[in-house]
């Protein structure tokens, strides 16, 4: 590496580290270089990275021929883990944990992970941070997106820069510890935060659907009737979360119907009369993903819902309709390719593309979206009609470049490295 932000006589590692130069770490280690280095203060490669929410960086380290040392410490004796917790940052603590961190490795006032996110938690992150560093301007704050992708808040001060995590570490961290809190008390915790989309939310109702299913169905189903449509939006998310995880192949039908009965028994009424978008969001998103064919009915409707994301998690339950070539299904993706929402659009282009090859509609409606001012859409778009085997959108596929691990069109990728032109083109 080379520039400015190398140091003289500094591990190239270390430099590499620092400039989240992932592709430069990657080539280092596997040319022998030592994932364990420190810098000149004695700060482990890992720790640098996590103080970084590099979490590629991490991955390139934890990877390696010769893997890092989960448990290092830095000169103040505290591992990458509690840092992590720290730092606020979610996925990286998840990360770490998963590949067997200590989680009783204590800091210098002898918390562990979990009393130092409780300890965050319970102080709150502007006033920890104000605590740390003794400033008084205000706080910055800005929207960032973590290593998975997932929406959170940075919050800056005095030199220190965290995230909005520690709520959400303590909840996915007290099942490690044997720890049980009662479905309110976790909920309360994710009240506090009116973005849905935010770290504690995500953790509240992952960690409670993963409780024993009879009486957390209970206890999310009896939510329907709050006032408060946060409550009501938890009560969704998790049974959409229970039924989710409970799908499999050889659980699609019981004696009673489809395993998926109860949660459209549920949803159906619950959607015809829910206000909010965030509630529906979820509802529509269960309904969407259910197998029983009663959940398809309020899709067609909710495709025009006032909000995008409830429109975009109806089209995608209009796929089984879709790929049998439904006419009343098909008009309405056409129609929703022309949204003013690009990923409701790029949702149309995306369910379209799994009409019967034999369908005369998609093709010329996906060509219609290959000049939308937005690279999501068009790529949506080009890549159902490349396996269909139509060259009108093979231009927007070359003029992307290679498509890399770290690119959003990754995954939709496969097929198009797999199909018979990519193999043997001509």
């Amino acid at each position: 590496m080379t520039g400015a932000g190398r140091h003289r006589g500094e591990d190239p590692l270390i430099a590499a580290v620092r400039g989240g130069d992932v592709e430069t770490v990657s080539a280092l280690l596997a040319a022998g270089a030592d994932p364990d280095a420190v810098d000149e203060h004695g700060t482990p490669a890992l720790c640098l990275a996590v103080d970084a929410f590099d979490l590629p960086v991490i991955e390139e380290l934890r990877m390696a021929d010769r893997p890092v040392r989960l448990n290092c410490v830095d000169a103040d004796g505290r591992t990458p883990l509690l840092r992590a917790v720290d730092r606020g940052a979610c996925e990286i603590t998840s990360v770490l944990v998963s590949a067997g961190a200590d989680l009783w490795r204590a800091d210098p006032e002898g918390r562990d992970a979990l009393a130092l996110a409780r300890h965050w938690h319970l102080a709150g992150a502007e006033a920890e941070l104000r605590r740390r560093t003794g400033a008084s301007e205000p706080v910055v704050r800005r929207a960032v997106l973590d290593g998975w992708g997932d929406a959170c808040e940075e919050l800056s001060l005095g030199g220190l820069t965290v995230r909005n995590g520690h709520s959400a570490i303590l909840t996915e961290l007290e099942p490690k510890y044997g720890i049980t809190p009662s479905f309110e008390e976790l909920m309360a915790r994710a009240l506090v935060e009116p973005d849905v989309d935010q770290p504690v939310w995500v953790a509240t109702t992952l960690v409670l659907q993963a409780r024993p299913a009879p009486a957390v169905w209970a206890e999310a189903a009896a939510l329907r009737d709050r006032a408060d449509p946060l409550e009501r939006y938890c009560g969704a998310e998790v049974l959409r979360l229970i039924n989710l995880f409970a799908e499999s192949d050889d659980s699609a039908d019981t004696a009673d119907g489809p395993f998926d009965k109860p949660l459209v028994d549920l949803f159906l009424p619950w959607a015809a009369r829910e206000e909010d978008a965030r509630v529906m969001r979820a509802l529509t998103a269960g309904l969407a993903g259910a197998m029983d064919p009663r959940a398809e009915r309020p899709l067609p409707q909710l495709t025009r819902h006032h909000d995008p994301e409830v429109r975009r998690w109806a089209l995608s339950g209009l796929h089984r309709a879709v790929t049998t070539g439904d006419p009343e299904a098909l008009a309405i993706l056409v129609t929703c390719t022309r949204d003013a929402d690009a990923r409701v659009r790029a949702e149309a282009c995306r369910v379209l593309g799994e009409a019967p090859k034999d369908s005369a509609v998609p093709p010329d409606a996906l060509a219609a979206c290959l000049n939308d001012e937005d690279e999501a859409v068009r790529v949506a778009a080009a890549i159902p009609l490349f396996l269909r085997d139509d060259p009108r959108g093979d231009q927007v596929l070359r003029d992307l470049g290679p498509v890399e691990e770290d690119s959003p069109h990754f995954a939709a990728f496969h097929a198009v490295w797999y199909h018979h032109r990519a193999l043997h083109p001509a």
